[in-house]
């Protein structure tokens, strides 16, 4: 642990700093909701602890558990979510971060168990195809987190809805699962409005492609 000291620093004000995006992209309420992050070259995480008012985390409260969930470091408990996120952690190596949220729009999707269609250029480009559902789990074991890896192995979207329970976005990356939760919820609920006017036509899947792939490896800086 002493040797990560720096790293685990930086990555409690990290991911202090972005809860404060689930707050203002209305992505949460009360105290449901969380945001890990994997800390480089360790078995670790930090992680959002359980039951804590959004206004007050800081980088003091955040907490640090192993890859199994356990608690090395901090003065609350984890969040009830700790043990979703280090199954994660622990079978997707490629992933840095993992958000959790109760997103109205995704987890209405989520309570229908219906994956969301790539019906949007947007969600072609996140999310390289469409959202799909994970299966329905009990919180608090890992029983969500084999639910997610199960699911996203075999797509390669950085979302999925749990069924009946909300969205979990993931990322290379805390900021970029945060991202990716934003994103989601965008398009959960443009998707939504376009059901009201009738059925919108799914992106054949060559066009999705090449959009993913100028998303993800040509758009930005």
């Amino acid at each position: 642990m002493r040797e990560h000291e720096a790293a685990v620093r930086a990555l409690r004000k990290t991911v202090a700093d972005l809860h404060t995006e689930l707050t203002r992209y209305d992505l949460v309420t009360w105290t449901a909701g969380n945001v890990s992050a994997r800390v480089p070259g360790a078995d670790l995480m930090v992680i959002k602890p359980s039951g804590v008012s959004y206004d007050d985390l800081g980088p003091e409260s955040m907490v640090v558990t192993d890859l199994h969930g356990e608690l090395v470091e901090g003065d609350f408990a984890p969040s009830s979510d700790t043990a979703a996120h280090a199954y994660v952690y622990r079978h997707m190596p490629e992933v840095g971060g993992v958000v959790h949220t109760h997103s109205s729009y995704a987890t209405a999707w989520a309570a229908r168990g219906e994956p969301i269609p790539c019906v949007l250029t947007m969600i072609a480009d996140e999310f390289g195809g469409d959202i799909p559902v994970g299966p329905f789990a009990m919180i608090g074991d890992d029983s969500i987190g084999r639910g997610i890896v199960e699911t996203l192995r075999e797509n390669r979207s950085s979302a999925v809805l749990m069924r009946s329970h909300g969205p979990f976005t993931v990322g290379r990356d805390a900021r970029a699962a945060v991202k990716a939760a934003v994103m989601l919820e965008d398009v959960a609920k443009t998707v939504h409005f376009a059901y009201q006017l009738g059925t919108p036509e799914a992106i054949d899947r060559a066009s999705v492609d090449r959009l993913h792939e100028r998303y993800q490896n040509v758009y930005g800086q």
